[in-house]
């Protein structure tokens, strides 16, 4: 099996999150398809695979060299984002790409006047939805980069290498991936999340990043005898949100500044609910922006009377900045993996987060690595076979470069 074969079947399966689910994992499906890897890391010879009853797999191949390495690591999540649906993925794949529009099945139109990003990979085979779902790149192009450097080191002993280490967590996309994660089974000195973007990229700063849910309590009465009674929670609700800074959005600002994000809005008269995700770079920054959705909060129980709006917000991982700059090697080397695989590698900031951000405040750092999936989140995603070929073959680089340089 190669690994476009390997992601294609991935794909096939809908491993969508729930952000308003308590169970680990969020969705009974997610372990499905983790029942699906396990049973293929045994079959492609992996060793120590288990699966624990939260959907957390972790495996090992066994190093197959005489020196005393290290043993390193690589994760991938298994779950897709909420934002659009992961059933009954569709994909085709456009070979050699001509730099036009693309009609996907649906009528949607993906095209490069709205997503430059596709003209870097004139030339290149695409994988690409049908219109209706996401592809399912993040993180299954990550799996399958993952895998398919297992089996391919297998099948190469001439390349040395220490103990391996691969785990494939759920439910990352709602920001819990990390969790339930065991660093210390897991047993690494450090290791590399396969889940970042475009070809080369190697990236350990990422947003601090928190959530707001915020609840709206408001007094439905007859509209013909609403006069001094009624509070509309709905009304409330969008003058909660007209209070945030408007340039401050994801589509307004970009690089290291950071925003508030509306997520989802639901209600009507008698109550409305309102989540939120708070981001930024910068820790006080990040702290400033916690304080003003604080602000806004008490600004409405003020205006329409206490508990009108209740908070709930938590903060769900920080910036690993911090924790990967001491141990730089780490980055060093990744570096020349990817241009031992024909690459510029390409350092820059995550305007987002990984389980790596987490996992590297638990005490495994964890920078994250390219994946190759262009526009996650929607149908206008898309996986160049060729990006995946290309990760892969840092996977491999990279364990054959520890060997090399690292002595415990």
């Amino acid at each position: 099996m190669n690994i476009t074969e390997r992601f294609l079947n991935y794909v096939s399966f809908d491993t969508q999150s729930d952000d308003y689910s308590d169970t680990v994992p969020s969705t009974a499906k997610q372990m499905v398809f983790a029942e699906y890897l396990k049973k293929e890391l045994i079959s492609e010879g992996l060793r120590d695979v288990e699966l624990d009853d939260k959907g957390y797999l972790y495996a090992t191949l066994p190093g197959n060299t005489e020196k005393n390495v290290p043993t390193i690591g690589f994760i991938a999540h298994m779950d897709t984002s909420p934002d659009a649906s992961g059933a009954n993925v569709k994909p085709r794949i456009i070979n050699n790409y001509d730099g036009k529009d693309i009609v996907l099945s649906s009528g949607l139109v993906t095209s490069p006047s709205v997503f430059p990003e596709l003209k870097a990979h004139v030339g290149e085979d695409l994988i690409v939805t049908d219109g209706t779902t996401l592809l399912g790149a993040d993180d299954k192009a990550g799996i399958a980069e993952i895998v398919q450097a297992m089996v391919y080191l297998k099948q190469h002993p001439e390349i040395k290498h220490g103990d391996i280490r691969v785990a494939f967590n759920p439910d990352e996309e709602i920001g819990r991936g990390a969790h339930h994660f065991d660093v210390e089974k897991f047993a690494a000195k450090f290791a590399y999340t396969m889940d970042g973007s475009e070809v080369g990229e190697i990236e350990y700063e990422n947003f601090n990043a928190a959530y707001a849910r915020i609840t709206i309590n408001g007094c439905s009465v007859h509209p013909g005898y609403a006069k001094g009674k009624m509070k509309n929670a709905g009304r409330i609700a969008t003058e909660l949100v007209r209070l945030l800074p408007q340039d401050e959005t994801p589509e307004t600002t970009d690089g290291y500044q950071g925003f508030y994000h509306l997520t989802n809005i639901n209600g009507n008269c008698e109550q409305a609910n309102l989540s939120l995700i708070i981001r930024d770079h910068d820790k006080d920054k990040f702290e400033s922006r916690k304080a003003t959705i604080q602000r806004v909060t008490l600004y409405i129980n003020d205006k329409y009377g206490e508990g009108t709006a209740t908070l709930e917000m938590n903060d769900q991982y920080y910036n690993m900045r911090e924790k990967i700059e001491p141990i730089m090697h780490v980055i060093e080397i990744a570096e020349k993996a990817i241009k031992d695989a024909g690459m510029a590698p390409k350092i820059k900031a995550i305007r987002g987060g990984t389980d790596g951000a987490q996992l590297s405040f638990m005490g495994l750092p964890c920078p994250n690595i390219f994946a190759g999936g262009v526009n996650f989140h929607g149908p206008h995603e898309f996986c160049p076979v060729q990006s995946l070929e290309k990760a892969m073959m840092t996977i491999v680089n990279i364990c054959a470069i520890t060997e090399s340089t690292l002595v415990k």
